[in-house]
């Protein structure tokens, strides 16, 4: 009996496509960077998460750029987190010898030694070594500036910001837009020279780079290291051959013609260099490596969930961090652009914004992990929207609303899958449900967070206000489809939320309500309107919207979990029964996975096909625990459901946007809400259990 496994894909230069699911994430709160099972960085935006690409051979092998440091010779990998961190590493394995890289960006709070004498700095980190016989590696560094888009010129230069005094070179590379370089230092232990690295310059062959990359082929021991830093090219002078110092220039012919030592001189160009530009020794780097490990096992130890789940909720708790943009508190809901839902399809979009129907949801986990620092900055971000004026349903990380969707033709897609896509038309929506997930959002942290303001509280009735003027109108609700504008059940459900969540709060605080009788009367008046309309009394279920509630959508299942609903509830019951029912039956779910709808008979104006989505799965693992509650044999499915969803994790436990019923990660990755949700879902269904 054979193993099948899936079909390879080469570039044109035949190197190996990784999937979807063959990425790690590394990354510092302002941006991320994937890296392939294989030490390959393919997916990296500078210097935040919505920037232009640098690296982005993930959407495109051939020219989206890349920077990989690979042995030569035949290998096994092997890819782990260092246990509690970001810090990731990549393993080597043969027969005779074992190669190592360890990848980090390091967070500004990480900074351990703060103003003493360096400031935060957002440098990739690669440290290269060989842990047992001898490795030869060929390190590629090939940037594509703006998505592959402009062109850019790379030279070698002297680095004298490196350490000791003898003449050094970096790669510096200069685009219209962004100027970075790439440095390197070869160090030692024991009695071995260090190694010798000779980086230069080339146009890589059989591939369509818009600019050349740096190339180098070098040999390790065991006890040689090398270290490779890319950053944003300071500005000004870089204080090398004839100055170093934040204010006085010093020539070193001079200094030491006046006798100044070595090591004076080594000592006064640590003291006095500027603090974004600290000269580059062993010391440093090892000490920012061991700054960036304390800080992500100091953060995590914060968290206070000790259920059954523990690793892979902590696990979550650290991707979904990585996601925060520390700068104003938004999260990215997934740090990639434009990765297929379906491999060859067209449902490829960009995800390096934050929505607010993710906020509620984020919250909540945060909340229940103890991470409350990250749910107060979170719930600041959005409240600054509202006092603007402004509660759109996406947003950049940076708070603007300018995010005009772009198709770059020029780019392949992730294994011929095409658009590729930038920006996200879904800004322009119409997205009623989003109301009920921000009044969501604002009434949990009133409850586990910081107090609500005045001005906040009158910008929340505003809110509310604006829901009742809409509780009959169409939209394009949670999956923001490219057809027409419907009453769709979710949105109507979280217009219903947002209501409650406004009397509540208005109630427990003793605030101030003018329009408290009208909000209530909407709110009931809604509820009734949408079991008159949207439960198909012949099929038994909650359909997708009133115009069409013959379409099952698994939106529904977040019935009960923002107490819409409750599990005892015989409509609700039979809902999930006819969701968890296979598509020949009428259903949604595949292998244990649930999917949106059936897009054979929902017209979302975009077409192809899609995987099973995670967040419907983690929602449905949920829906079944609040079921269980009443009726024991749920719980069962909602436990065997989850370790199945758990499963589908990748070798870091990292999760997609979406599964294919063959089991291969699918969409953006890592997203975001599934993370949210499967804290979610483990936290209820282990507290569940445990009653």
């Amino acid at each position: 009996m054979s193993c099948q496994r899936p079909a390879e894909h080469y570039d044109s230069a035949g190197r190996r496509i990784s999937a979807i699911a063959d990425y790690a994430l590394i990354g510092n709160l302002r941006t991320a960077a994937c890296v392939s099972i294989d030490g390959s960085i393919e997916s990296m935006c500078m210097p935040y998460f919505d920037s232009p690409s640098v690296f982005a051979r993930i959407v495109d092998a051939n020219k989206g750029g890349h920077f990989f440091i690979t042995p030569t010779s035949e290998f096994r990998p092997k890819q782990h987190y260092s246990p509690n961190t970001n810090i990731l590493h990549t393993k080597f394995l043969s027969e005779s010898s074992v190669g190592l890289v360890t990848d980090l960006l390091l967070p500004k709070g990480a900074n351990r030694s703060g103003t003493q004498d360096r400031a935060a700095l957002p440098w990739l980190i690669r440290k290269v070594e060989c842990t047992h016989g001898t490795v030869s590696y060929r390190m590629e560094c090939a940037p594509a500036f703006n998505y592959a888009r402009d062109a850019h010129t790379a030279e070698i230069a002297e680095d004298d910001s490196a350490e000791g005094l003898a003449p050094k070179t970096k790669i510096v590379f200069s685009s219209p837009g962004l100027t970075l370089d790439l440095r390197h230092l070869c160090v030692h232990d024991g009695t071995d020279a260090p190694p010798k690295v000779d980086i230069r310059i080339e146009t890589l062959a059989h591939r369509e780079m818009p600019g050349p990359a740096a190339v180098a082929d070098f040999t390790l021991t065991e006890s040689q290291v090398v270290y490779f830093v890319l950053r944003e090219a300071p500005a000004g002078p870089d204080r090398g051959t004839h100055w170093f110092g934040a204010r006085d220039a010093i020539d070193f012919d001079k200094a030491r013609a006046a006798g100044i030592t070595r090591t004076q001189l080594r000592e006064a160009a640590h003291l006095l260099r500027p603090r974004d530009n600290p000269i580059m020794s062993r010391a440093l780097l090892e000490r920012m490596m061991e700054d960036a490990r304390e800080y992500w096992m100091t953060w995590i130890e914060r968290c206070t969930y000790t259920g059954r789940w523990r690793e892979a909720v902590r696990r979550s708790a650290l991707t979904l961090k990585m996601l925060v943009f520390e700068e104003t508190g938004a999260i990215v809901a997934a740090p990639t652009f434009s990765l297929p839902e379906y491999i060859g399809g067209v449902r490829n979009w960009d995800y390096r914004y934050t929505w607010i129907r993710d906020t509620s949801f984020t919250i909540y986990a945060f909340i229940r992990l103890g991470f409350k620092d990250e749910a107060n900055a979170f719930v600041k971000f959005i409240l600054a929207r509202l006092k603007d004026c402004s509660s759109d349903g996406m947003y950049t990380i940076h708070g603007g609303r300018d995010v005009p969707e772009v198709e770059l033709n020029h780019l392949d897609g992730h294994r011929g899958s095409k658009p590729v896509r930038i920006g996200n038309g879904a800004a322009d929506h119409l997205q009623l449900d989003i109301y009920g997930e921000l009044m969501d959002s604002i009434y949990l942290a009133q409850k586990f967070c910081q107090p609500l303001a005045w001005d906040s509280w009158v910008a929340v009735r505003q809110v509310v206000d604006y829901v009742v003027t809409m509780v009959d109108k169409k939209d394009l609700s949670i999956w923001e489809p490219r057809g027409e504008v419907k009453h769709y059940t979710y949105s109507k459900v979280m217009m219903w939320v947002a209501l409650d969540r406004g009397l509540r709060l208005a109630e427990k605080r003793s605030l101030p309500c003018p329009n408290r009788a009208i909000w209530m009367a909407t709110r009931d008046w809604l509820y009734e309107e949408i079991e008159r309309r949207a439960f198909n009394q012949e099929r038994g279920y909650y359909g997708q919207s009133y115009e069409e509630n013959d379409v099952l959508d698994s939106a529904q299942l977040i019935m009960p979990l923002v107490f819409f609903s409750n599990g005892a509830d015989p409509r609700f019951k039979s809902t999930l029964d006819q969701i968890l029912k296979s598509p020949e039956k009428g259903g949604l779910c595949v292998n244990c996975s649930i999917f949106r709808y059936d897009v054979t008979k929902a017209d979302d104006g975009i077409g192809g096909a899609e995987g099973a989505f995670s967040l419907c799965t983690l929602w449905c693992v949920e829906a079944l625990t609040r079921v269980g509650e009443y009726d024991r044999k749920y719980l069962s499915l909602a436990v065997n459901m989850f370790i199945e969803f758990l499963g589908y994790g990748n070798h870091v436990n990292l999760y997609s946007e979406e599964i294919s019923p063959g089991g291969e990660g699918l969409g953006n990755t890592p997203q975001a809400f599934t993370h949210v949700t499967l804290i979610s879902a483990a936290f209820n269904l282990d507290r569940t259990l445990g009653r």
